[in-house]
């Protein structure tokens, strides 16, 4: 079992991304795994988004709602996921969280908010 796959049963994930300045940024994440591959998705306008964009690398870990660590960090690319990939991450997504994934969706589609798709894999 890969790394990323150890942590396909925790239901956040702590994912850190490089400001332009150098400052890393810790943001918590729904996620979802597939075949050693971690899946997640954020809205198009948000600082994640924008810094994945000139830095597509970072670290994950598990963690809870809050962002508070539950295991070691683990080296990172991130990039886009393409569409089909995209599709079934978000259809993966879905089924995870349920409930709370349809409010968020709800919400998005009232602020018109468009969804980004990323892959997570580990480096080596």
């Amino acid at each position: 079992m890969s790394d990323l796959a150890a942590l396909a049963h925790h239901r956040y994930l702590a994912l850190e991304t490089v400001r332009r300045n150098g400052a890393a940024v810790v943001t918590p994440v729904w996620f979802v795994e597939r075949d050693g591959q971690l899946f997640f998705s954020a809205p198009a306008h948000t600082g994640k988004v924008k810094r994945l964009r000139h830095t597509p690398r970072g670290r994950v870990a598990p963690c809870d709602e809050r962002g508070t660590l539950l295991g070691p960090w683990i080296p990172v690319a991130i990039q886009p996921a393409p569409g089909a990939e995209a599709a079934t991450a978000d259809r993966l997504l879905a089924a995870r969280y349920g409930w709370q994934r349809r409010l968020l969706d709800i919400f998005g589609w009232l602020r018109r908010w468009r969804y980004v798709h990323y892959t997570i894999a580990a480096v080596e």
